[in-house]
């Protein structure tokens, strides 16, 4: 059996990873390409005309981004292997268990009393 709590957290940050990606990601393609073919970089604005700045700037934010997506996916990841692997919902004291099939029932303990 799995811990469903680990699979449905591990396909949430997988989710998250994968949104943040796709929704921010196109503001840090350009920084690899601006410097490996024209060796300088501008910052775009959308009220002035392009900045030239230094482009280890902008690969570290690059890099940051990109540590921080492959971060959630890892993550994500883990936590899907962990609910696979785990089994700590099923370990449960039979003294502990209620419903259908437990050992223990509120409702006939009164009754018996």
């Amino acid at each position: 059996m799995s811990d469903m709590r680990f699979t449905i957290i591990g396909i949430a940050l997988i989710f998250v990873g994968f949104i943040i990606m796709g929704s921010l990601g196109h503001e840090y393609q350009a920084a690899t390409l601006e410097s490996d073919e024209f060796g300088t970089c501008y910052e775009y604005f959308d009220d002035m005309p392009p900045a030239e700045i230094d482009c280890s700037f902008k690969i570290m934010d690059q890099v940051l981004f990109f540590g921080l997506v492959i971060g959630f996916i890892a993550s994500g990841i883990i936590a899907l292997v962990k609910g696979a692997r785990g089994d700590w919902d099923n370990k449960v004291k039979p003294e502990d268990m209620v419903g259908p099939g437990g050992t223990q029932n509120d409702s006939s303990k009164s009754d018996k009393e």
